[in-house]
């Protein structure tokens, strides 16, 4: 499995359109962030997009036309979905480097809707088998539900990952650690795992890595803290930050283990499923080709995080994205992105 900041040949997305995530006005608050993510990754990479029905369809290409060029590189998929969490649902490419170029393939896990707490997730299910036939691309199925969000390589044989989503008895009840262990490196080329143990609160995705911990580098792990002791996150992250600083890549050598503090996570009121939490961490930010999109939400950190992505993505140009709206959903940047490769081969009519 490639590093995130290796190069894509796109970015996959799904128009938001489930008035469950996004009741009321909440829906064309969040399509307004959508504008602006897509607004910048078309400065760097094709952006696809999935819209789920005809209305939908109406209403993003309505808004793509009145603020974005009609020459952006835009594809659109016309196919059902449930809703916009391309991340989880999304495929998982890996790569075989050869003499005369890179061959890529996409993995297909399961998608239950994190342990099947939003039903219908058939549609989002089907998408890594409708992309495999839409691009031929070689499709591997490893039979195990696993979510993008719930892990994160360093693209060298390292992975990250949590012991509160991947051993959840309403993922896989019938695998072991180890087994699920042996599917990392199987599927992924994994070398090792390491275990981090809880997620955040008001993470309905029973805690993923990409609110947590992520690789800045092959060396270098982001991990969020913070200092307050009567914050819901306080033990949770204190635990995991002490998991980072022993953990060793597959030489046994240290990471070197950066932090930034948690920004705001609590909000007026309760998400849709009831919670007083929302998961807003700088953690979900996506890189781009020569980019990265950085979430922020509280004036007094986000500096603090856009700094510190400078000084160890120097190549990158940060670009901060204000995600009140969009985590208000329980996800983020990150959450609503997956990379792709080997796209270039086939593009289907865009009937933008």
């Amino acid at each position: 499995m490639p590093a995130e900041w290796e190069k894509h040949s796109g970015t996959l997305l799904s128009w938001p359109s489930n008035r469950e995530t996004w009741p009321g006005e909440r829906l064309q608050r969040v399509e307004a962030v959508y504008i602006q993510i897509i607004a910048t990754l078309i400065r760097f990479e094709d952006v696809h997009i999935i819209l789920s029905d005809d209305e939908t369809a109406r209403r993003a290409k309505t808004m793509i036309e009145k603020h974005l060029p009609l020459s952006a590189p835009i594809i659109f998929h016309k196919r059902p979905g449930n809703d916009v969490w391309a991340r989880d649902f999304g495929p998982i490419f890996v790569k075989r480097k050869t003499e005369s170029a890179d061959e890529f393939a996409l993995t297909d896990w399961g998608y239950n809707a994190w342990g099947g707490k939003y039903p219908p997730f058939d549609n989002d299910n089907d998408v890594p088998r409708w992309f495999s036939e839409t691009y031929g691309i070689k499709r591997f199925k490893p039979e195990m539900i696993l979510e993008g969000g719930s892990i994160e390589t360093n693209g060298a044989g390292v992975m990250l990952t949590t012991e509160s989503v991947l051993l959840n008895p309403n993922r896989n009840p019938g695998l072991s650690k180890l087994e699920i262990e042996q599917k990392l490196k199987d599927y992924l080329g994994q070398k090792k795992i390491i275990w981090l143990k809880n997620g955040l609160a008001g993470d309905d995705t029973d805690g993923h890595i990409d609110d947590l911990s992520r690789f800045l580098n092959k060396n270098t792990i982001v991990t969020m803290i913070t200092n307050d002791k009567d914050d819901v996150n306080y033990e949770s992250l204190l635990e995991n930050h002490e998991i980072l600083k022993s953990a060793t890549d597959e030489h046994s050598n240290p990471f070197e283990i950066v932090t930034l503090p948690m920004p705001l996570t609590k909000i007026d009121g309760t998400t849709v499923d009831g919670s007083e939490h929302v998961p807003a961490s700088y953690a979900n930010f996506y890189i781009a080709n020569g980019a990265v999109l950085l979430p922020v939400y509280d004036p007094r950190y986000d500096e603090k995080a856009i700094a510190l992505f400078k000084k160890y993505m120097p190549n990158h140009v940060i670009i901060p994205i204000s995600c009140a709206d969009l985590v208000w959903g329980q996800g983020s940047i990150h959450c609503i992105t997956q990379q792709l490769y080997g796209t270039h081969a086939v593009v289907p009519k865009n009937d933008r």
